[in-house]
């Protein structure tokens, strides 16, 4: 079982030159059983009783300025990481775009479909304003490639979150990415529970989408915040008003079979006193959902070399569980631009794209997790070409599968032998697999069975 760490943990800084210990660890083989994808271009209508304002959406992420004509700015990778690659799509769009799936829960619906989560919108507070939130129940058609989808809307009707939302003044009170930035599900009972990034918060919602709980995040005597907050300002002081990054909250959340207790992963380190990274580690808290508080029990997983921030958690049993470990590159290596950004390279390409199996049965004194291994996501055999879209490289890819996405954000243990991986397309700012491109939502299929039997 994790280690349980003590309520002083906090207390003092941890010094960022602890790590955790070196150690070899086995790289498992991966093989192509399953491609499905939902198209790039795949919007939603907002419910009937929904503010006319979120049928168009992206109105504040097409630039500096407010933007009303649909569909007038075209789409870019962004500068900060990817060369501004254009995506072929245009904001704002008319109606929700469908994807953006951040997380999925290890326990199904009756009908055997996939609880799966579309996050903020269009990546922070300010812009997404106009993005609502929900979460689906999916399935995919390994046999056709395509993605079924029934779609459940978050709201508060009964005002139970604790702050003002983008909605207040509407019956309903539909949820947006103004308010909160969803990251990770899980099925509990007849409940849903949320893991957010601006509180970073945990949410319990009704089946049919409906908030009866938001739990801030409540380690020992410590209340954990980030500058998205409610309440920041821009005054707040990292390490003293804030210590969880922007877009460090709950990016993975598991549901311990056994125990049911819900297991929530921060995506970045946390700050020390002086507002810099306690370490190359995420930490993991322990949240009881029968009584509605976070317990004592936690641990920390280290980070790979190369590996910047997590993606998904989910446990494939009582102890063993799979996280998503990722670098902030996208595109094919093999097309690494040389210097300046160009269209036709990748200046940040992809990298480390893994998924890790992990023991928090075994914890050490230091409260590190055991790594057990990783298959490794840009080395994919697809011996049967089961791969449905091309990926643009300066080599060959003949009987290989690449995911080469900037954010890998959805798995969960199919079988004994199987595991689904999905990706998040931060739709229209991604590309991946194209330079010029969109990225659509996929979701694939592994056959990982010597990662899945790994003790």
């Amino acid at each position: 079982m994790p280690r349980p760490f003590a309520r002083t943990a906090f207390a003092a800084a941890v010094a960022a030159s602890l790590a955790a210990p070196a150690a070899a660890e086995t790289v498992f083989p991966a093989k192509l059983a399953g491609h499905a994808y939902i198209p790039a271009n795949s919007m939603i209508a907002p419910p009937a009783d929904a503010p006319r304002d979120a049928w168009v959406s992206g109105k504040f992420a097409a630039g500096p300025a407010r933007v009303d004509q649909p569909m007038s700015v075209p789409g870019d990778t962004g500068p900060w990481l990817h060369g501004s690659r254009p995506t072929g799509l245009r904001l704002p769009f008319l109606g929700q775009p469908l994807q953006g799936f951040s997380g999925v829960a290890m326990t199904r619906a009756e009908d055997g479909s996939i609880y799966a989560l579309t996050d903020n919108g269009f990546g922070s507070k300010l812009n997404s304003p106009d993005a609502l939130l929900f979460f689906h129940r999916i399935r995919p058609d390994w046999e056709t490639g395509a993605i079924a989808h029934e779609t459940t809307f978050l709201r508060d009707p009964n005002r139970v979150v604790p702050f003002r939302i983008a909605y207040e003044a509407t019956d309903e009170r539909y949820l947006t990415g103004a308010d909160f930035d969803l990251e990770s599900i899980q099925r509990v009972g007849d409940e849903i529970w949320i893991g957010d990034e601006f509180g970073p918060f945990l949410i319990r919602a009704t089946l049919d989408g409906v908030v009866t709980g938001v739990f801030a995040t409540e380690v020992g005597d410590t209340v954990l915040r980030s500058p998205d907050a409610p309440g920041m300002t821009g005054t707040s002081r990292p390490g003293a008003d804030w210590r969880v990054p922007r877009s460090g909250g709950y990016e993975g959340m598991a549901l311990q079979p056994g125990t049911g207790l819900l297991w929530a992963m921060l995506e970045k380190p946390i700050l020390d006193a002086e507002g810099k990274p306690e370490g190359n580690f995420l930490r993991v808290f322990a949240f009881d959902p029968k009584a509605g508080r976070f317990t004592t029990q936690g641990f920390k997983f280290p980070l790979a070399e190369g590996a910047t921030a997590i993606g998904d958690f989910n446990f494939i049993d009582e102890t063993r569980a799979l996280v998503i470990e990722r670098d902030n590159g996208e595109g094919d290596p093999s097309l690494k631009c040389a210097g300046a950004p160009q269209p036709d390279c990748f200046p940040l390409p992809a990298m480390h794209k893994r998924v890790v199996l992990i023991d928090t049965a075994s914890v050490d004194a230091e409260g590190f997790v055991r790594r057990i291994g990783h298959i490794d996501l840009m080395d994919i055999a697809d011996p049967d070409g089961l791969g449905r879209l091309e990926t643009v490289a300066a080599r060959d890819l003949t009987g290989k599968f690449t995911f080469p996405f900037f954010t890998i954000e959805n798995v969960m243990a199919i079988d004994e032998t199987h595991i689904l991986v999905g990706s998040d397309n931060n739709l229209p700012f991604s590309s991946g697999r194209q330079l010029d491109a969109a990225a659509h939502n996929e979701f694939i299929l592994l056959h990982v069975p010597e990662l899945l039997a790994a003790r």
